[in-house]
């Protein structure tokens, strides 16, 4: 890394290390012959388990906002049930909106969960077709109950579910065909430690036949082109070849450390951030028990200047943590503990940021 890096502890685009970027800089490859071929029958069955799926698994040039619109344009028939508890789950109601698809947000307050209750007595009305989650709101640190919103979900047969497992993706487990799940998306520049730009989905059968009834899905995001382009183990259009060699690079990493030993990592990471945060007299913003395990939003209780801090710890120890996202901006502030982090390098993050806190008034 250059003398002048700056380590980060945001919650995304997160630490890349240099051996991924020495992996991205293989020599490039045609994307239409059998190289390319190669590399995706490589990398496909890893990235079936660790979606937790037999269907196929899909790879989009794009951020993750890309196929959440995909969901919209290529599932909802009548109406969309926008499961809305921060700034990126809210934001998929005016992407709904926006795609000319009628749409209705479960609102809840920032820092606060979906509850299964909530969710059941909306879909009793029948008007929804289409329920979007964002499995961990990275923006507030709350971390939905999946399993529980998926069962909800299973009582209504002609209700779709699609889940955002952006800052949740490989840090925790996500059983995509166990829960029912129609569509799992997610994005590389959170806790697959990838350079953003690429987005990977799984679509189910029924979702998959839903889509070939809705019209005006367009040509880049439409689901049955995917389907078709993988039949060949392909995309529909030029992939970003260099982040599938870094992705390769990531699943042989994670694999060989082996799902249940990351899973426990990044808890146990957690968990040391959280004793921090108690340690300094701060706050959780998320409740007990539905609390993110890839990252941490602290309650800025007390009342410090998070701005003024934040450039303390870069400029003396060149490590950057978050400073509270949208209008939670300042009130909150956020510390990664996802992807390739360590015990050491969480401890030494904590010893810096400790080092630039304002003291106790």
């Amino acid at each position: 890394m250059p003398k002048n890096h700056v380590r980060l502890y945001i919650p995304g685009p997160i630490e890349v290390s240099p051996a991924t970027f020495a992996a991205m800089s293989a020599p490039m490859i045609g994307h239409r012959g059998g190289e390319f071929v190669k590399l995706y029958e490589e990398i496909h069955p890893q990235l079936q388990q660790l979606f937790g799926t037999t269907q196929p698994v899909f790879l989009s040039t794009s951020s993750a906002w890309g196929l959440m619109e995909a969901s919209i344009r290529n599932l909802v028939a009548k109406k969309a049930l926008i499961c809305a508890c921060g700034a990126f789950s809210d934001k998929w109601l005016d992407v709904a909106k926006r795609c000319g698809k009628q749409a209705e947000a479960l609102q809840v307050e920032w820092g606060q969960p979906i509850l299964p209750a909530d969710l059941e007595a909306k879909l009793a009305s029948g008007e929804f077709d289409v329920v979007t989650l964002v499995h961990n709101e990275t923006s507030t640190g709350v971390q939905n109950p999946l399993a529980e919103l998926a069962a909800i979900v299973r009582k209504f047969p002609d209700v779709l579910l699609v889940v955002d497992t952006v800052s949740s993706f490989s840090a925790v487990p996500i059983p995509t065909d166990q829960l029912g799940i129609d569509v799992v998306l997610t994005g590389s520049q959170k806790a697959l430690a990838l350079p953003p730009g690429l987005g990977l989905f799984t679509v189910s059968e029924r979702a998959m036949e839903r889509a070939a009834s809705i019209p005006d899905r367009g040509y880049y995001f439409d689901f049955l082109e995917f389907q078709k382009n993988w039949e060949k183990m392909m995309t529909p259009s030029t992939p970003c070849i260099s982040l599938l060699f870094g992705l390769r690079h990531q699943l042989a990493t994670i694999f060989s450390e082996g799902l249940e030993a990351r899973f426990a990592r990044h808890e146990r990471l957690n968990n040391t951030v959280h004793d921090w945060v108690s340690a300094n007299g701060f706050e959780h913003f998320a409740p007990e028990g539905y609390r993110s395990k890839s990252l941490t939003c602290v309650a800025n209780n007390r009342d410090i200047d998070v701005s003024a801090w934040i450039k303390a710890m870069r400029e003396k120890h060149s490590l950057v943590i978050n400073g509270g996202y949208g209008k939670i901006k300042n009130i909150t502030f956020r510390i990664s503990n996802m992807g390739d982090e360590t015990d050491t390098s969480i401890a030494s993050m904590l010893e810096a940021i400790s080092d630039t806190l304002p003291p106790l008034k």
